[in-house]
């Protein structure tokens, strides 16, 4: 770390370099995810719940990294689409499982192309993104842990 933090070049910031990565990643993402009338988050969602379908909006929100109050309305686009379905439990009916529909299923057919395009497109190796993963999940619990 520079000694003197506060005259480090803007362009030289880690915030700075993740805000354009960022960017970046979501104009990259923007056409393929267009063609399916998804957001980014909206895709993420499904992805989560391709892994494990019938999660509670709890369960969703804790892995989108995203408090209930966002994911809520998120979820409920998401059932307008037709891409999943929310149903209360009946042992607990303050707690609601989402699914995925046929819709939503259909996505996750497309969902390895769009993956392996969009590491195609970054242009680093399996092992450099496999390095950025790990550093930026550090980096992620390093920060929560500090908000915490």
């Amino acid at each position: 770390m520079p000694k003197d933090i506060d005259r480090v070049p803007v362009h030289d910031m880690f915030c700075h370099a993740i805000y354009g990565a960022t960017h970046v990643i979501n104009q990259t993402y923007a056409p393929f995810l267009k063609a399916l009338g998804l957001t980014y988050p909206q895709y993420i969602t499904l992805l989560i719940l391709g892994e494990a379908d019938g999660l509670t909006v709890g369960q969703v929100s804790e892995r989108l990294e995203m408090t209930t109050s966002t994911v809520t309305p998120l979820l409920k686009r998401l059932e307008t689409s037709g891409h999943v379905v929310r149903k209360r439990q009946k042992e607990d009916e303050r707690r609601v499982l989402v699914f995925l529909t046929h819709t939503g299923r259909h996505v996750l057919e497309e969902s390895p192309d769009i993956t392996a395009c969009m590491i195609g497109k970054t242009g680093l190796s399996e092992q450099d993104l496999a390095q950025l993963v790990g550093l930026l999940h550090r980096l992620t619990h390093s920060l929560s842990a500090e908000q915490a």
